[in-house]
């Protein structure tokens, strides 16, 4: 199973992420802001990163650009209501693809499967 950190400013949507990953066997760890999540992402290897696009401190495609620059090629999800131009350029220099909220469960599970398959793939 994957190593996920989800990076999110709503407690409602790491809540739920984190129990629908957990319950489907993978290790979660949150992070509640952008900084703290650039922190996180930086300090520990993680399969997957699920991050909001809106947040304070540091927006998610600012997260996506300082992981990246630093561990080319994580596996990046961006979340987002009402996908922007900040969205936009994520998927364009890289992340993975953007989930949009409310998410779709079974949406999630494919994307994560589709990743880790990938990633079996390469080895």
């Amino acid at each position: 199973m994957a190593r996920i950190l989800i990076i999110d400013d709503s407690a409602v949507i790491r809540e739920l992420l984190q129990e629908y990953l957990t319950d489907n066997g993978h290790t979660v760890e949150l992070a509640t802001d952008g900084q703290i999540g650039i922190d996180k992402a930086l300090e520990k290897d993680y399969d997957i990163i699920f991050c909001d696009i809106h947040m304070p401190r540091k927006n998610g495609y600012q997260v996506f650009s300082e992981v990246n620059t630093s561990k080319p090629g994580v596996n990046f999800i961006v979340t987002d209501s009402l996908p922007d131009h900040l969205a936009e350029m994520a998927q364009r220099d890289g992340a993975y693809t953007c989930l949009i909220k409310p998410f779709n469960l079974n949406e999630v599970k494919n994307t994560i499967s589709a990743i880790l398959n990938r990633e079996k793939q390469h080895e």
